[in-house]
């Protein structure tokens, strides 16, 4: 943890300041360590670096099984190519320009495909995860300066209202035991004058048609390693039944959605490798999640109106995306 991060964090229980507890208090990155609130009944221990505000196991075990199995899979660095650049963009609307020296929250990061970005715009970027999925974000990352990792609940964020010009969560919410819940956390977060962005699975008559609800009754129950392995096994036949569907003519397209397997062939430019990593990936994303919540765009637009957020657009840009500005 690097002590810059103090000016911004608070004790997510009180709200009060927190103070440092470390061996060699005068360093600027902190390995071992704890974070205190200054009535002193809440300690927060910092672990490899990384200030941990919640328990080991949680809901989220999935995905730090997942972003530190597949760390590297989803960074552009790593494939070469620009799908989560191109992505982050076109999802908030926003410019390398804007995010240049500003603080900006990513609440929900997973293995940092999206962190990246923003460091690479030269944010000062905050990269927050419920998971174990953060040591993976921290692995790939820490070479960047203005990295910042916390282990945190979107539920009881460990900041101070108002500290982030900018805040994104992107592919996260629908993931949370209550997404109005979590989404309402973001607007407090936000600088007056600032931006949110924020997307979800979109709920509509095509979404519910996936193959995957027909199965994640089961596979969410599943213990991960098991439904991991089961994968494994299944998912270069599966990858290869839609490929072969997706060639039907004129109904391809749907036919492919019938095949409970994330498959990204003429979507984006992977490798069969890739292809078949990221199918690997994204089918486990969809099936072990205890979480899966779409919403509508009406139910988006009313959260944003809610939180009385200015210039409010919410449209399918990749995934359902909202986005706005506080006032200021």
């Amino acid at each position: 943890m690097k002590t810059e991060l103090l000016k911004l964090m608070r004790c997510p229980t009180t709200g009060q300041r927190l103070t440092l507890e470390a061996d060699g208090n005068n360093s600027q990155l902190i390995d071992v360590g704890w974070l205190v609130s200054e009535d002193g009944q809440h300690r927060y221990p910092i672990r490899n670096g990384i200030p941990r505000f919640v328990p080991q196991s949680n809901y989220a075990d999935n995905f730090g099984m997942q972003w530190n199995h597949f760390r590297q899979t989803q960074l552009d660095s790593h494939s070469g190519l620009s799908i989560s650049t191109d992505r982050f963009w076109l999802a908030t609307g926003w410019s390398p320009a804007e995010l240049k020296d500003q603080w900006v929250l990513d609440a929900g990061c997973g293995a940092g495909r999206f962190a990246e970005v923003a460091l690479k715009a030269g944010a000062k970027l905050v990269a927050l995860d419920y998971s174990s999925a953060v040591d993976a974000c921290y692995a790939n990352l820490k070479h960047h300066p203005n990295l910042h990792v916390v282990q945190g609940d979107i539920y009881a964020l460990p900041f101070a209202l108002g500290a982030f010009p900018f805040v994104y969560s992107l592919g996260v919410l629908q993931h949370t035991p209550n997404v109005a819940k979590a989404f309402a956390a973001l607007p407090p977060m936000v600088r007056e004058g600032g931006k949110l962005c924020a997307d979800f699975y979109w709920k509509r008559f095509r979404t519910l048609l996936h193959a995957k609800y027909l199965f994640r009754p089961f596979t969410k129950h599943m213990a991960q390693p098991k439904l991991f392995g089961l994968l494994e096994r299944w998912v270069p036949s599966l990858l290869a039944a839609s490929q072969t569907l997706g060639r039907v003519p004129l109904i391809g397209r749907v036919l492919k959605r019938l095949v409970p397997v994330a498959d990204y062939t003429g979507i984006f430019p992977l490798s069969e490798q890739q292809l078949k990593e990221w199918a690997l990936l994204d089918t486990f994303d969809m099936l072990a999640p205890s979480y899966d919540n779409p919403q509508s765009a009406a139910t988006v637009q009313r959260w944003f109106e809610e939180a009385k957020l200015l210039d409010i657009e919410v449209g399918h840009w990749g995934h359902l995306v909202g986005r706005g500005k506080k006032l200021g």
